[in-house]
């Protein structure tokens, strides 16, 4: 039972870390050919969202920092 929750958490982990590399790749992509995906305009409507939750919205910004932290 160890080794199963040890494969899936090396699983997790590698997937986290590649949707996180595709996310830099996005921006690169959007700064460079005019956000052609809409990386950017995705990632200002998410922090805009935040913002307008208040303290709400800043736990769930300092959740998802601790847990990339991790």
């Amino acid at each position: 039972m160890k080794q199963i929750i040890s494969t899936v958490n090396e699983l997790v982990t590698e997937l986290s870390s590649f949707l996180l590399s595709l996310i830099v790749l996005g921006v690169a992509v959007g700064i460079l050919f005019n956000d052609y995906f809409g990386v950017i305009n995705g990632i200002g409507s998410l922090m805009t969202g935040i913002g307008e939750q208040g303290l709400a919205g800043l736990v769930a910004l300092i959740l998802v920092v601790v847990w990339y932290k991790k």
